[in-house]
């Protein structure tokens, strides 16, 4: 069930995405930018906001960027 624009909180959406995916939350500015592992990841965030927020994801988060890989 989609929830009307502007009717969600962004923080509660962010909080959502954090407990759902593998992902982080980075803040630039005071502004949320989405850290994600990979592309299929990013696609699953993507259609979670828009099908049960009926939001874009940029507009809940500034920008969104690839980890970068761990040094061993």
């Amino acid at each position: 069930m989609a929830l009307n624009r502007g009717a969600a909180d962004q923080d509660y959406i962010i909080e959502q995405v954090v407990q759902l995916f593998q992902c982080r939350v980075l803040w630039s500015e005071g502004r949320p930018c989405l850290e994600y592992s990979s592309l299929e990841e990013l696609d699953k965030v993507y259609e979670y906001v828009r099908t049960r927020f009926d939001m874009d994801m940029l507009d809940v988060f500034f920008t969104a960027v690839e980890s970068l890989p761990q040094d061993d």
